[in-house]
């Protein structure tokens, strides 16, 4: 079995604490603890916990569209592959245990105050609507599709509706709903 990389191992602590736990709420200490490193390793790689943030950030990005990749890879009609991202994110509150989106809770947490925490968050969610802008565009090719700008944003806001619902709730049958109504958003 391959060892994890030091930088590996530090992202992937920081990344458990800051979601379970949240940004304010994790220490450089436990980090260290909980990695099982020295101090001077950690700084060694990143100057300060803002920079490790931006790590996590980019490492949780990277997964959920690689995931996301694999979800709708093998799927070559629209309407499937809109309903494929409904469950990718249903199966993401799955595995979290309801948890919620990485990149909400953490501008809830920080809020405006860090720029480029809130600006890589909205980025994320700039980049969600643009996969869902490609499918809708495909979809409505040589269909009627009245406004495919409102057919986009709707989608988009019921899913991000159903993440933030499941998180509340506990539940993941804001999904199948959004499935329906998302149905009958597509002519």
């Amino acid at each position: 079995m391959k060892k994890e990389k030091v930088r590996d191992r530090i992202i992937r602590v920081a990344s458990e604490l800051f979601y379970k736990q949240g940004y304010n709420s994790t220490g450089i200490n436990q980090i260290i603890a909980e990695a099982d490193i020295a101090i001077g390793s950690l700084y060694n790689h990143f100057a300060s916990k803002n920079d490790l943030l931006q790590a996590y950030l980019i490492k949780e990005e990277q997964d959920w569209f690689e995931g996301l990749e694999k979800s709708i890879a093998h799927l070559s009609d629209s309407k499937e592959k809109i309903s494929a991202i409904i469950d990718y994110r249903k199966k993401l509150q799955q595995s979290s245990k309801f948890a919620g989106c990485h990149f909400i809770k953490i501008v809830s947490e920080i809020g405006e105050g860090n720029a480029a925490v809130s600006g890589f968050a909205k980025n994320h969610k700039e980049k969600q609507k643009e996969i869902i802008r490609e499918i809708v565009h495909e979809y409505c090719e040589g269909k009627q599709c009245s406004d495919p700008d409102l057919i986009i944003e709707n989608i988009f806001l019921l899913i991000e509706g159903a993440v933030v619902t499941s998180t509340i709730t506990k539940k993941n049958d804001s999904f199948d709903m959004v499935k329906k109504m998302i149905q009958g958003l597509l002519p």
